[in-house]
C-alpha cells in the first residue's frame, strides 16, 4: 500500500476496467461527430481509410506493450523514454503528452457545452466545462477505482449505440426489410462517384481525421503503473483492439453508408443522428446527443487522468515540482490531477471569449502532438530492439524492426501531409516550434548527468 510519502501509485485497475480504457480510447469524437466530415472528405473509401490508419495504430501499440512488459518495474512509457533517450527527451515528450490530453479535454469540455444547447438553448457554453471539470475531479481523487468504473459505464454507453447501428445496418441488408420505408443497399458504396469518390487526394487528406479519432489509444501505457495483472492484462487489451477497431469503425462506417448513400450524410454535427432519425426513431436526435455528450466526459475523464499521471511521473523524474510526484491516503496524485483540473480551467475562458473557434483551435494542435508522441513510442522500441537483442522477449511486435520502420514511415507521411496542406500546415510548424522551446528549456531544467 503506497501513501504519500512514498509517491506510488497502486494496482488497483481491474480486467473489466482496463478492457473499457483500451475501449474507450478507440470510441470518442472522432467517431460520433468527426465520422461526418471524414466522409465527406474521402467517400466510401474512409473505411479504408480507418482500417490503415487502425492498422499502425495496432503496431505501436504492440511496440508500446512489449516495452511495458520487458520491465515492470516502470510505471509510464515516461520511462522507458528516459531509460533509452535520457531525461531531457522525457522532459520535453512529458509535457508535449501533458499538453496533447490538455487540448483534447479542452475540446471535448467544449462539446459538452455545444451538446447540452439541445436541451438549454440559452445556457453559456462555458457553464457546462466549469460544472463537469469539478465532477470529475472529485470522482478522480477518490481513488484509481472511481476512473476506471466511470470510464467502465461511459464505455459501455458508446460501444451500445454502435452495436445498435450495426444492427440496424445488417437487418436492412436482409432483402424486402427496410425501415421508416427506407431500404439499405451495397451498392451504396460504389455508385455515387465509386468507392474513391473522392480521389486519392480526398482519400490521403482523410488520414489526418482518421487519426484524430484514434488520439488516446496509447493511454494504456499510463495505466501500466495501476494495472492489477499487467502480464495477463495488457496483452489481453492491445490484441483485441483490431476487433474493436473492425467493429466500431470499419462497422459503424460500413452501417452508415449502405443505410445512406455517402453523399447524403452531413458533416455537420453528428452522422448518426442523422442515421437514427431518418429510420424514423423519433427520439434518436435526444437519445444521440446523450450519447455523445457521454463520449465527451469520458474524454475529459481520460483527459484527466491522464494529465495527472504524466505530471506525477515528470515530477519524480525531475521535469517537475515535486510535490507533483505524491499521492493522497486515496493512492491518487492529488497536487497533479488540481494543477491539471486548474489547466483545464482555461477551457471555461475561451469558451467565453471565444466559443465558435475552441473546438477546432484546440483539436488541430492535439492531432499534431499526438503522432509526435507516438513516433517517439515507437523510435523506443526500435532502441530497446537494438540493446537487448539476445535477451528473449515478452508479448514480442511481430517482424519487428521492419514494422517499427513502417509504422514510423505512415505517421511521417501523415505530418508531411500536412505541411502540404495550405489550411493546416500551421499546426506542424507551431508543434516544432514547441519542442524546440521545450529542448530549450530542458537544459536549464534538467542537469546533465555527471561522468
Amino acid at each position: 500500500m503506497a501513501d504519500s510519502q512514498t509517491g506510488h501509485l497502486v494496482r488497483k485497475l481491474t480486467h473489466r476496467h482496463i478492457q473499457m480504457i483500451a475501449l474507450g480510447g478507440t470510441i470518442g469524437t472522432g467517431l460520433f461527430l468527426g465520422s461526418g466530415s471524414a466522409i465527406r472528405q474521402a467517400g466510401p473509401a474512409i473505411i479504408l481509410g480507418y482500417a490503415i490508419g487502425g492498422f499502425f495504430c495496432y503496431l505501436m501499440m504492440r511496440a508500446l506493450g512489449e516495452l511495458l512488459l520487458s520491465d515492470l518495474h516502470k510505471t509510464s512509457f515516461l520511462d522507458f523514454i528516459e531509460t533509452y533517450f535520457g531525461p531531457r527527451t522525457t522532459f520535453v515528450m512529458g509535457w508535449i503528452y501533458w499538453l496533447c490530453w490538455l487540448s483534447l479535454a479542452m475540446a471535448d469540455l467544449t462539446a459538452t457545452g455545444i451538446y447540452l444547447h439541445y436541451w438549454w438553448p440559452t445556457l453559456p457554453q462555458w457553464v457546462a466545462p466549469l460544472v463537469i471539470i469539478g465532477l470529475l475531479v472529485g470522482i478522480n481523487l477518490l481513488s484509481v477505482g472511481a476512473f476506471g468504473e466511470l470510464e467502465y459505464w461511459f464505455s459501455m454507453i458508446k460501444v451500445l449505440t454502435i452495436v445498435a447501428l450495426i444492427g440496424c445496418g445488417l437487418i436492412m441488408l436482409v432483402p424486402g426489410i427496410s425501415l421508416n420505408g427506407h431500404a439499405a443497399s451495397m451498392a451504396n458504396l460504389w455508385q455515387h462517384g465509386g468507392f474513391f469518390a473522392t480521389g486519392w487526394h480526398g482519400f490521403l487528406a482523410s488520414f489526418t481525421l482518421v487519426i484524430f479519432a484514434f488520439t488516446g489509444i496509447e493511454m494504456l501505457g499510463i495505466t501500466a503503473g495501476e494495472t492489477a495483472n499487467p502480464k495477463q492484462e495488457l496483452p489481453r487489451a492491445i490484441n483485441s483492439l483490431p476487433l474493436r477497431m473492425i467493429l466500431f469503425y470499419v462497422g459503424a462506417l460500413f452501417a452508415m453508408m449502405v443505410i445512406y448513400p455517402w453523399n447524403q450524410l452531413s458533416s455537420h454535427g453528428s452522422p448518426f443522428v442523422q442515421v437514427f432519425s431518418g429510420l424514423g426513431i423519433k427520439v434518436a436526435a435526444g437519445i444521440i446527443n446523450f450519447v455523445v455528450l457521454t463520449a465527451a466526459v469520458s474524454a475529459a475523464n481520460s483527459a484527466l487522468f491522464s494529465t495527472s499521471r504524466t505530471l506525477f511521473v515528470l515530477a519524480n523524474m525531475g521535469g517537475a515540482p515535486k510535490r507533483l510526484g505524491r499521492v493522497n491516503r486515496y493512492n491518487v496524485p492529488r497536487g497533479a490531477m488540481l494543477v491539471s483540473a486548474i489547466a483545464l480551467l482555461l477551457t471555461v475562458l475561451l469558451n467565453y471569449l471565444l466559443p465558435a473557434q475552441v473546438f477546432t483551435l484546440v483539436a488541430s494542435v492535439s492531432t499534431v502532438n499526438f503522432i509526435v508522441v507516438w513516433l517517439m513510442l515507437v523510435a523506443c522500441h526500435v532502441r530497446y530492439l537494438k540493446l537487448h537483442r539476445t535477451e528473449p522477449r515478452l508479448f514480442a511486435l511481430p517482424l519487428a524492426p521492419f514494422t517499427d520502420w513502417l509504422t514510423i514511415a505512415f505517421f511521417v507521411l501523415v505530418l508531411l501531409g500536412l505541411v502540404l496542406d495550405a489550411n493546416r500546415w500551421w499546426m506542424v510548424v507551431g508543434s516544432g516550434a514547441g519542442i524546440i522551446g521545450l529542448s530549450l528549456l530542458s537544459r536549464i531544467v534538467i542537469k546533465a548527468p555527471t561522468k
